[in-house]
């Protein structure tokens, strides 16, 4: 089937919005074999195969917020398709991230709402309690606040889908279990909650010890080239708050030449194994850079629109994906 042609007169990809996407279906396709594999044939039933699940239901809420942010693909209903195909994997609907991350989290608590995920909502003195315990925090704050914020937002087609991935994550899960119970506890549950808890846990790693308030040093990056590539490019998030309307395979150019210049050095990662072993294990106490935000302002001043119209544009992409009329509504009522 032949590209489609743009009003412009360029060939614009087939089915999907930007070749990059091929990758992130990749990733899920790849999760989902995994898991298909070690519930229907015994033989895969192993280490490794369970150990690669894991790591593809972390990639596959990667994909989730990619997706979320900026559809895949060009038809709507391929979009609202695979929602439901991803909150399977991830068993959480993921048109929450539409509230809990598109409208909350990237405002941090600028307008005087608190962030569902904020690192401050942990305060264990030994650092890697906190990591481990915080889905044990974030999650509940997150699911308690878009239940409440859904029936306020005035979007009936949000609730629809969100009540289809719903069924379609917890309704398929138990027909699973319900087939072959102990194979779907261990080879389809345990790797789908791994994901949904480990995304949770990136809202700490990314912002613990920055300073929100910050124009630039509000987030934590993680640099590596490899690293990255299989991310989605989701190491750099500093760029990602400051410009969310941009895709996600263009953060690195921008990284480089938006953020590096205007952050402190710490807040810049080569490795996001070796900053988890030295935070959380080698130096275990819970550290804080001082004056993290002095390296902006030392940079010279960036053409850039205020938070304010930087978030409102991200979040008319996130009400077009909704096909609805209005920009959604922040949570503020449902935070309260």
């Amino acid at each position: 089937m032949a590209a489609a042609v743009s009003k412009t007169g360029t060939r614009k990809p087939w089915l999907v919005k930007h070749p990059a996407e091929w990758r992130q279906i990749g990733i899920v396709s790849v999760y989902l074999g995994l898991l298909a594999s070690m519930y229907f044939v015994p033989a895969c039933r192993n280490v490794l195969f369970f150990a690669a699940a894991c790591f593809f239901s972390f990639l596959n809420t990667i994909v989730i917020h990619n997706h979320l942010h900026q559809g895949i693909f060009h038809a709507r209903r391929m979009n609202m398709f695979f929602r439901v195909v991803l909150s399977f994997g991830s068993l959480y609907p993921a048109s929450a991230n539409v509230a809990s991350h598109n409208l909350v989290h990237h405002h941090f608590d600028d307008d005087g709402q608190p962030d569902w995920a904020a690192p401050e909502n942990v305060t264990f003195k030994w650092h890697l309690l906190n990591l481990i315990h915080f889905p044990n925090v974030a999650g509940p704050n997150t699911f308690n606040g878009v239940t409440r914020w859904a029936p306020l937002s005035g979007h009936k087609e949000f609730r629809r889908q969100y009540m289809i991935e719903q069924v379609v994550a917890f309704g398929g899960t138990l027909a699973l279990l319900a087939w072959d119970f102990w194979p779907a506890l261990f080879f389809i549950v345990l790797p789908q909650l791994y994901g949904a808890r480990c995304i949770l846990r990136i809202n700490l790693i990314q912002h613990d010890g920055c300073d929100t308030k910050s124009e630039w040093n509000h987030s934590r990056n993680f640099v590596g080239r490899a690293f990255n590539w299989i991310m989605c490019n989701n190491g750099y998030h500093t760029i990602h708050h400051n410009r969310a309307g941009l895709h996600w395979s263009t953060l690195d150019e921008a990284h480089r030449r938006e953020v590096a210049p205007r952050i402190n050095p710490a807040l810049d990662e080569p490795s996001m194994v070796l900053y988890l072993l030295r935070t959380f294990l080698w130096n275990p106490t819970r550290k804080v850079i001082a004056d993290v935000a002095a390296a902006e302002r030392a940079a010279p001043a960036l053409d850039l629109a205020s938070r304010d119209k930087r978030r409102a544009e991200a979040e008319a992409t996130a009400s077009a994906e909704q096909a609805a009329v209005a920009t959604p509504a922040a949570p503020s009522e449902a935070s309260a």
